[in-house]
């Protein structure tokens, strides 16, 4: 079979497009090395294999140099906060892309019917109001009562009845851990947590099922967030940091508020705050991360910002 005369530059991309360096390749293509220099090329089979093992476009390898891919929605994961990552893996457009397929038949269906677009998405905005009323406001729409998830027997069972409200009221909500059905292809946490699309007729927000379930309820309330914002987005929670400003650090505030209400914050605080970590029985009664609790009180005047990045950085050591 003749060979396909591809362009070492692409298998390069292609290569570290995956995050899968040459050593791990060459078990399966004995020959890349030499490909990759431009003495010797694959056949049409061997290059619809490697295709399909560095999870690219087969049509990609046949440009004349790597196309610049971009995500569909904005990207607010970053390294600092003047700083964006901008890396994205196959494992991450893939998602984004299979959950924008299933957001769109729910959109042109509902349209079609002429349904009147949920009320609440796009109903916040950046300046008015304050982030904290729009978290009471979205507690009250999907309908959690004071002390909601005290009652709850663990962060599992929290998590699925808050995806369910959340649908309850018109938004998708979708945990998964996997590209698809795919259990070979592991979504990464170090990536990305959530995003969503801030459709007013059919929203969805997506949660890293890998992520612990505890940090899983602040993304489900975090991305609920951006549907009452009206801004799409893929988020990495870098913002928990002190200083954090804009869209992210907007959401965060109201998904803090939705679910740990400064009055039972305050309440639970008093009775703990004698304890020597009191962040881990309220991380018990709101169902949230430890980080999560001391986030919030931080941002109630509860502790200080040195406190809080003590402990914050013991946490992610």
């Amino acid at each position: 079979m003749s060979a396909v005369p591809v362009k070492p530059k692409l298998l390069i991309w292609a290569c570290e497009r995956a995050g899968i360096t040459q050593d791990a390749l060459v078990i399966k293509f004995k020959k890349l090395p030499e490909w990759e220099r431009g003495s010797a090329y694959p056949t049409f089979k061997q290059l619809e294999a490697f295709a399909r093992a560095v999870r690219v476009p087969f049509g990609y390898l046949f440009l004349n140099s790597p196309p610049e891919e971009r995500l569909p929605i904005p990207d607010f994961r970053t390294v600092s906060e003047k700083e964006k990552r901008g890396d994205m893996s196959p494992d991450l457009m893939d998602t984004i892309h299979a959950m924008l397929r299933r957001q769109r038949w729910p959109h042109e269906y509902l349209i079609g019917q002429k349904v009147e677009p949920l009320f609440f998405a796009g109903s916040a905005h950046l300046t008015a109001p304050p982030p904290d009323m729009v978290g009471r406001e979205m507690r009250k729409i999907v309908g959690i009562g004071d002390g909601w998830a005290a009652t709850v027997a663990n962060q599992y069972v929290a998590v699925n009845q808050l995806r369910r409200m959340i649908e309850k009221i018109g938004v998708m909500a979708v945990i998964n851990g996997v590209v698809g059905n795919n259990t070979h292809r592991q979504i990464k946490v170090e990536e990305f947590r959530g995003f969503a699309f801030a459709d007013p007729y059919a929203p969805l927000i997506f949660v890293d099922d890998r992520d612990a379930k505890s940090a899983q309820m602040f993304t489900l309330a975090h991305e609920l967030a951006h549907i009452w914002l009206g801004e799409d987005g893929i988020s990495g929670f870098e913002h928990l940091l002190p200083d954090s400003m804009g869209i992210e650090a907007w959401c965060n505030q109201a998904a803090a508020e939705f679910l740990m209400p400064s009055n039972e914050f305050y309440r639970k605080w008093r009775q703990f705050s004698q304890e020597r970590v009191p962040y881990e029985p309220l991380k018990q009664f709101f169902k949230v991360s430890p980080v999560v609790i001391a986030r919030r009180a931080m941002d109630l005047a509860l502790i200080d910002r040195d406190q809080f990045l003590v402990f914050y950085q013991g946490q992610t050591k």
